[in-house]
């Protein structure tokens, strides 16, 4: 049986990428921790969709998720470390960038978007995957304390998770119900 724990972490410290060690509460560890948390609410669509036979919208989904997994490796490692990430593997490249605004408006293209806020709920899936742009609109905020506080090996990144809760909003979207609820403001009062 492989043992999960190391015990390292009883201290409130936990690894980096390429060695190191900071605080559980350290910003760094809060940018990564939050990509992770996105991760795992598209986790959630994603599993939406295989039970819905929503082959396109799980195989979109799979490929953010994979690409969040780079963007939490680069977001792991020490900037004195950043030379060791490899594109596409371990850092977010502008390929990646390029690819998602692809399926963006890809996305867009089959949707008429309503004229005010979508009130999310519509139905399960596009509920999942507001939930997960929520999430990723968060870790995006992390990352611009990152950066502004101990730096990042590129700020690709950030302009990918810019785009990947773009690309949330737009699958979201796409898995919406015809005529969604919308916020109507001062006309809904």
């Amino acid at each position: 049986m492989v043992k999960i724990y190391t015990r390292k972490g009883d201290d409130g410290t936990t690894s980096l990428w390429y060695g190191g060690r900071v605080a559980k509460t350290d910003v760094r560890t809060e940018a990564y921790g939050s990509v992770d948390e996105a991760n795992s609410a598209l986790g959630v669509a994603r599993a939406i969709c295989k039970r819905e036979g929503r082959e396109e919208l799980h195989e979109t989904i799979l490929t953010l998720q994979r690409n969040l997994f780079v963007a939490g490796a680069e977001l792991a490692t020490a900037p004195q470390a950043a030379e060791r990430l490899e594109g596409g593997v371990s850092r977010i490249t502008e390929e990646m960038v390029e690819a998602a605004e692809a399926e963006i408006d890809r996305y867009m293209s089959q949707v008429e978007l309503p004229p005010n806020f979508v009130i999310p709920g519509g139905t399960e899936l596009s509920a999942a995957l507001d939930v997960a742009r929520a999430v990723i609109r968060r870790a995006e905020r992390r990352i611009v304390e990152l950066r502004d506080t101990d730096g990042l090996a590129s700020d690709t990144v950030l302009r990918y998770l810019n785009r990947a809760s773009d690309l949330a909003f737009a699958l979201a979207r796409a898995a919406d119900e015809d005529d969604p609820e919308i916020f109507g403001g001062r006309e809904a009062s």
